[in-house]
Formats: structure tokens, sequence, C-alpha cells
């Protein structure tokens, strides 16, 4: 057994015992006839680096993996990263740029082969990260989602999916990216608040037709006036009395002479502005509907921008040549289509100016009404996104979906917090076809070849499509997959899948999912689906989905904002175990994570006091256990420890099982912090015989075991300087939670500290000097009372600085009574204190606390202030108000002991 340094150190330790895990294959040791456990880590971008949502997530997976690993399970954590491919290339982009080179500089082939150069030197930075969170991977099975395996698996999918007429090309809008030149999904759509402009317009009716008001146009708002160059439609609702009469009638585009009919629709709300809206389903996600509604083919609808979101012409030509190649809106100082489209239809006399009153109450007419307009952005080009009506391949995501609504429904998928399963549902019910082709060059190249006539052939090789065509001549489509269509096939794709091994039927289906609540449609429900139609089986038994880690106060992190933590540097200051107890202790089913350092360093301060008591332990003579079984006992004290041991045990496994992470931290964290460290090391000190030397040598290791999910570094640390050891603790035996509980014995040392801790309660609240030894009268004790006082009053005379016990003696003189159960205690005072100027004092803050307890509660009460006040203000106010109920509660009760 090697002597414990003074001091713990995190960072001598944590890289160390990484490295030794690792080595020895220690993640994943042999256990071919164990029950298998099986999670898949969600795989981080190849390019990223490790936030506090990482550390959240995958602090979680990692005790879910310890735990079932010391159970003695096969535990899989399968681990790997995704080939990202928007990120990967525009990071690659930026190199090539700042060498003067672009990538069109490049064959397609020469690009991704710098991209795979680019991974191989600088990729996967997070990986390493990852390893200094402890993270206890599958690192010897690592994958990546361009690796050759999962690439098979990949195009095997697309083209299975095509054959069973689930995939499809379609023209339809897309969230385009002029950036990049490439559709992005909605996840990678950051919406912002933009100052824009609301513009009004007179559209002319044709063919002399008037509202019933005799008005010969109708007036629309829109704060795009650059799309009314493919304008197809103007909606109103079919319930709207003022324009009943041109439903069906034409408009006169003034700009480019095209006409176009006034339809019915409910999307037109006839209390927001004129209740007539125009529509340009080219280039609007909800005018694409109702132009679909109003009987529009996709392949008619008019797209007026290029993939630069420059101006080209509409198939009906009819777009003035002075517009094209205009930039939507302004752009590097240059006037865009926006403008211009303002200025000549003022100059026309059709732009409705918005008209407002100066301070002098006179009337001032500007061209658009200003509003704030939540605007779309690529979340990585920073370019607003544009609405895009092009040719993509979509997975008919609607007919996917009806296995894994199923699979809730009856519970072969639980959804944990069950609260999600509504939201689940009614993504699920009213889901659009999913677009999985992106145009890009990093990625999975679609399997698919065109012909000159614009006919398409899947299959997995050239070859095969070749065949399909016969002697046409065949080129392959240049768009990539979307990066969510591979990563969807993560929980079989990494097992091997196209082959059937024994590893896949082995840990498929997989039993846990653990993911943030953010990716549940992007990322879980799309597993789901591809589980479910190519294994014929959930790919997961259970999905857990935990909140955002957020700011102190509550906000959402943000570069911006300047309140980004960085996980790697509070592993610096305070070590891995300490940021990983804090996340799995703050992590309450259904709530966000508020980040707090302060609480990061607490846990920091529970490790040390892990290593001291073992410091104690060990300078006592107490060794590592030898049995996994309590030792036999016979004195309260170590019975007691026995069976609060095992209650801890006992409670852990129902939070592991119920995936209450807050539960299984707090409750390992109050069992060594109060029972074990500041009362059984109490209790037992100056009394360490043989018996309690091996009780308080199994119980530590317990606490070792128990502790090492949350905080496996120093409890390894511990496990191997506390003795000798068959083994390292990452693979060591859970406890065993059964033991006959011994309910005398319990019950007394339980009675001893309610009434220890009641006597120093009542010392420290009257002022008693620290090293004054006090007398006891103790009043209507039971026998049973009786003899426990017997028994424990060598502990009591210590813990409580009691110098002499009686029974049932007049006390003369002030003194402090304390009732535990039937009995009362007293605490004669006189001559320690002055009891009359401590009742003076204990009156005075009594009084202070309770003004200002009521003063809190009264702007508590007042409805004014709960509502208009900032809600920091408000939970400030209540936390103060609880503190001052307790202050005056606490000190009426040291003012009722001096009687």
């Amino acid at each position: 057994m090697t002597e414990l340094p003074k001091t713990f150190d995190p960072a001598a330790i944590e890289t160390r015992w990484y490295q030794h895990w690792e080595a020895n294959g220690l993640f994943r040791p042999d256990r071919p006839g164990a029950e298998p456990f099986t999670i898949v880590n969600p795989p981080p971008n190849v390019t990223g680096s490790l936030h506090v949502g990482h550390a959240l997530d995958n602090t979680l997976q990692d005790i879910v993996v310890r735990y079932e690993r010391l159970r003695g399970k096969d535990a899989l954590w399968v681990v790997g990263t995704d080939h990202a491919g928007i990120a990967t290339q525009m990071v690659v982009e930026r190199q090539l740029n700042a060498a003067g080179q672009k990538r069109t500089d490049f064959s397609r082939d020469d690009f991704v082969a710098k991209v795979w150069e680019w991974k191989a030197e600088s990729g996967g930075a997070i990986t390493s990260q990852l390893r200094r969170l402890g993270c206890s991977m599958d690192w010897a099975n690592e994958r990546f989602t361009m690796d050759e395996g999962f690439s098979k698996a990949v195009i095997k999918v697309f083209v299975e999916l095509h054959q069973r007429g689930l995939l499809y090309r379609d023209k339809r809008l897309v969230n385009w990216d002029p950036h990049f030149r490439s559709a992005i999904s909605d996840l990678e759509v950051e919406t912002k608040e933009t100052q824009g402009g609301f513009w009004r317009f007179r559209y002319p009716l044709a063919d002399g037709v008037t509202l019933a008001d005799g008005s010969d146009h109708i007036v629309v708002a829109t704060t795009r006036p650059e799309t009314m160059l493919a304008d197809m439609a103007i909606a109103v609702h079919p319930d709207d009395a003022r324009y009943q009469a041109v439903i069906g009638k034409e408009i006169l585009q003034p700009i480019t002479g095209r006409r176009f009919k006034v339809v019915a629709d409910e999307h037109a709300d006839p209390e927001l502005g004129s209740g007539a809206v125009k529509i340009t389903p080219g280039h609007d996600f909800n005018d694409f509907e109702v132009g679909k509604r109003a009987g529009m083919k996709a392949a008619d609808m008019l797209n007026m921008f290029d993939a630069d979101a420059n101006v080209v012409q509409t198939a009906d030509g009819l777009i003035p040549d002075r517009f094209l190649g205009l930039h939507r809106f302004k752009k590097d100082g240059v006037d865009g289509a926006r403008e211009i489209v303002v200025a000549e239809m003022k100059t026309l006399g059709l732009l409705v100016p918005h008209v407002t009153n100066n301070k002098e109450g006179e009337e001032v007419a500007a061209d658009f009404e200003p509003r704030t307009i939540q605007t779309p952005f690529g979340d990585r080009s920073g370019v607003v996104i544009e609405p895009w009506l092009t040719d993509q391949w979509y997975v008919d995501a609607g007919k996917l979906a009806v296995a894994p609504m199923q699979a809730v429904r009856d519970g072969r998928i639980e959804i944990v917090p069950k609260s999600w399963e509504k939201t689940f549902f009614n993504w699920m019910e009213n889901i659009q076809p999913w677009c999985v082709s992106r145009q890009l060059w990093w990625g999975h190249q679609i399997p698919a070849w065109f012909d000159d006539e614009g006919n398409a052939y899947v299959a997995e090789t050239e070859e095969e499509a070749q065949s399909q065509a016969g002697n046409k001549k065949l080129v392959r489509d240049p768009d990539v997959l979307d990066t969510w269509f591979s990563s969807a096939l993560w929980p079989f794709g990494t097992l091997g899948w196209p082959e059937q091994s024994e590893t896949l039927s082995r840990h498929y289906p997989n039993d846990l999912l653990i993911s943030g609540f953010d990716i549940l449609f992007f990322w879980d429900a799309r597993m789901a689906m591809q589980g479910m139609e190519f294994m014929g089986d959930v790919p997961w038994k259970k999905l857990y989905l935990h909140g955002l880690v957020r700011a102190a106060d509550g906000q959402k992190m943000s570069k911006s904002k300047g309140n980004v933590v960085d996980p790697l540097g509070l592993i610096d200051k305070f070590g891995a175990d300490a940021l990983r107890f804090f996340m799995a202790a703050m992590e309450s089913q259904g709530r966000d994570v508020k980040m707090d350092e302060k609480r990061v360093e607490g846990y920091r301060n529970f490790a040390t006091k892990l290593w001291n008591a073992a410091r104690f332990l060990q300078a006592n003579g107490v060794t590592a256990s030898t049995s996994r079984e309590a030792p036999h006992a016979t004195l309260p004290v170590n019975r007691w420890i026995i069976a609060e041991t095992v209650a801890t045990v006992q409670a852990i496994d129902t939070a592991m099982a119920e995936l209450r992470f807050d539960a299984g931290a707090n409750a390992i964290y109050h069992f060594v912090w109060d029972q074990f460290c500041d009362w059984y090391i109490e209790l037992t000190k100056g009394s360490m015989d043989e018996e309690t030397k091996a009780v308080a040598g199994w119980a530590f290791d317990q606490i070792l075991v128990m502790l090492h999910p949350f905080m496996p570094f120093i409890t390894e640390e511990l496990w191997q300087l506390t003795g000798a050891r068959a083994q390292e603790l990452i693979v060591a035996e859970w406890p065993v939670a059964l033991y006959e509980v011994d309910t005398d014995a319990q019950g007394e040392i339980d009675w001893l500290i309610r009434l220890v801790s009641a006597i120093r309660t009542a010392r420290t609240e009257l002022n008693v000097p620290p090293g004054a030894k006090l007398r006891m009268v103790v009043r209507d004790a039971a026998d049973a009372t009786r003899g426990r006082l017997d028994r424990q009053g060598a502990a009591l005379a210590r813990l409580g600085r009691i110098e002499s016990l009686a029974f049932g003696e007049d006390v003369a003189g002030g003194a402090a009574q304390i009732v535990v159960d039937e009995a009362t205690f007293i605490l004669p005072l006189e001559g320690v204190i002055d009891i009359a100027a401590e009742k003076t004092r204990l009156e005075k803050a009594l009084t202070a606390a309770a003004k200002e307890r009521d003063s809190l509660g009264g702007r508590l009460s007042n409805p004014a202030f709960v509502e208009k006040a900032k809600p920091e203000a408000v939970a400030k106010a209540r936390e103060d108000h609880a503190e001052k109920t307790a202050e005056a509660e606490r000190l009426k009760a040291a003012l009722d002991r001096l009687g």
C-alpha cells in the first residue's frame, strides 16, 4: 500500500489513468458470455471542439457505460466522428483561400484528396478532448461516416430506398445558402432579428375590373419587394368581403407585365395589412404551399434567382433585361433588385408611402414602415438564406415515420422524459419530405447517373447503372448526401451492416440513446426511421433527451454575448471529475442546466474531502477490503454504516434505472460527505478496533465503486493506492445491494446524529464558546433512550462537548432545551454565556429578520411587481424571502430554547 500524497492533484492522475485504461483495452474488456449493453455516441463533427453541450452529453453517456460495465455487462460504447460536409469543406476552402487558391482551381477528386489530407493532419481534435473528459469509448473500433465500410452502408441504403419507392427526385423549395451554393438543413439555419422594412404597393386589376368600393387596384404588403419579379398570384381570404368580387380575376403586374389571378386561400389574414398577400411560390415556403393549393405545379413555378442569388430570367421571359444579373438586394454598395424595384414602383406612383407624424404633428412620408424581421441566415456562412426552387433528392419521410410512431405508442421505444412524446408525435405526424442532397464536393456522392434526357439511374456502382441505361452516355450526379442521412444509419452501420455479423446481431438494437432534445428530429427520429426500415426493429429501446447547458443567468450561450464557457478550461482549473459530477448533479429531467463555476469548484472540494478521508483511513491502519460482502459487525455504528452503504447502492440503482442522474449523484454525494466523512469517521475516531477497520475499509471500497461512474479518475487512483487489488476499478464489480438491516442499530445512530446536531446548533445559535464543555440534564427519557445514552455516552461527550450527564435534576438559571423524540435535554448556561445579553441580541436579530421577511413578502404579494419586474428580480426576491423566513424561524427557536 502506497502512502497517499497530502494533496489531491487531478492533473497528475487524469492523463496517466486514461492512457492506462485505453492501452490495456479496459474500455471494452473481453466478456463474450456477458449480457450486452450498447450505446452509440452522437458523432461530433470532425471539425469540432468540445463545448459544454458535448461535456454534458458525453458525461451522461459515460456514467451509464461505466455503471453497466461495473455490473458485469459487455458494455459497448460506439464512438466515431461525422464528416460534416459543409463545415469541413469550409475549413479546407479557408486554408486554400489563405494560400491564394480556391476550390475551383482543383478537380473534384483533387479537392477531396486535400480534405482527406486535412483530416489526417488536423481532423478529430475533439476525440482527444473526449479523452480528457474521461469518456470510456471503444476507440479500438472508432468509426468515421466516410470510412469505407460505413460508406458502403450509406450507398446501399440510398439505392434500396429508391428501389422501394421511398426516395425520389423532385422540384421543391429548399433552404439555399448562396455562399456555399448548396441546400442546407433546417438545423443549419439560424434565425436572427434584423432591421428591415414593410413596403406597400398597388397592384392594378386587369381588364377594368374594380373592387366593390370602386378601387382599380389591390394593395399588397411585403418585406421582400424584389420577389415581385416572380409573383404568380395574389391571395385573399375566401371570407373577406372586400375581395369577393375579384376572386378569379387577374392582376397586371406593373414591372413585368405578367398577368396572374387573385386566388382564395386561408393563408391570407384579413386582419393583417390590406388582407391581400402577393404570392411568389418559387421563393417563399408559405407561398409554395399556396401555389400548390391553387393548382400550380412545382415545375411551372417561376424561379428568378441563380445559385448566387442574382436575378436570372424567369421561364416566361418577362423580367426586364435591366434587372438581370443584379443581386437580390444591395451588395458591396451596389443597389440590387430590391432597391431598383422599389424605385420603379415609386416612379410609377404605385408605392404606398408609410405616413407618420413628427414631433410638430406634421405628416412625414417614408417608402416603408420600419420592422424587425425574423431573418434566416446560414449558421456557418452568415449569409441570408434564400428559399429556392430546385431539383433535389427527397426521402418519403411520411411513410418512414409510421413505424417509429407505432414503436413509441406500444412501448418498444421509451422516450424519457415522457413529456417529449407529444413533441415527437406532433412533428412526425406533420413531417415533410426530407431533402437529402447537397451541392458540395465533400461527402457521399449520390449514386445516381443521368443520361442526356435527364433520366436518372440509381445503382450502387456505375457498372450497374450503365447496365440499366444500356448504351446511353451517363454522367454521375455531382451532389452529395446530407450528413444527417449518413448519421441516421449510426446504430447499425457502425456495427458492420450490411454484413450480417455476430457483432450486429449481438448489439442491435442498442439499449439506450442519450441526446440533446434539439436534435430529436434531425437525428433521433431519422435513426428510428432508417433502423426500422432496414433492420426491422427499433434502433434503441430507450431515448433519453437532456436539456441545454445555459449561462448562469439562464441565457443561451453564444459568442456574441460573451458568455460561452470552455469545458477544457474548467477541466484545467478543477479537474475532469469535478466537471463531470457537476453535469450529473445538475441534470434534472426536463430542465436545462445552468452553468455555475462555483458549484464545479464545490465538487472539486468534494473530491478533496474524499481524498482526505482516504488519508485518515490509511493513517489509522484501514486497508482495502477483500470481499464484496459486508464484514461481520456487532457495533451499532458499524452496522449502521453498512446499512447506509447498502441503502446508497439501492438509491443509485433506482436512479440509474430511471435515468435520474441528479438523484444518483446526490445520493452518493450526501452519503460520502454526510454519513461517511462527517459522521462515521467522527464517530469512530479514537476507537478503530479490528472490526471497525474492516467495516471502514469495506465501506470505503463501496464508495469508490459507486462513485466511479461519476468521478472515474480520483476513484481509480484511490482504489490503487489504498491496497492490493486484483484488477483495476474500471472493471471491478458493482456492490451487492443485499443486507439484513439492523433497524435497532440504525435507529440508535440516527438518534445520536440528531441529538449531536441539535446540541451543536444550540451552541452556535447561543454563542456558546467552542471550547466550553457543558453539563447535560435529561428529563422524560424512556428506558430505550437511557440505554442509548449509556452505550453512546463517550461519543456524545466528544462530539457534543458534554462534560457530565444527569437525569431529572432541577436546573437553576438560564438553560437551552432540546427535544429529541420523547426526551428533553437541558444544557445549563449560567456562567457560560450572558443570558440576558444573548436574549437581547436574539430579539433584535429576530425583529430585523422578520421585518425584512415581511417587506419581501409584501413585494411578492403585489401582482404589479411579480408581473412587471424582470424574472431574475422576482426570483431573487423569492430567494431572499425564503432566506429571511428561515432565519427568523431559527432565531425564534433559539429564543425558545432559552425559555
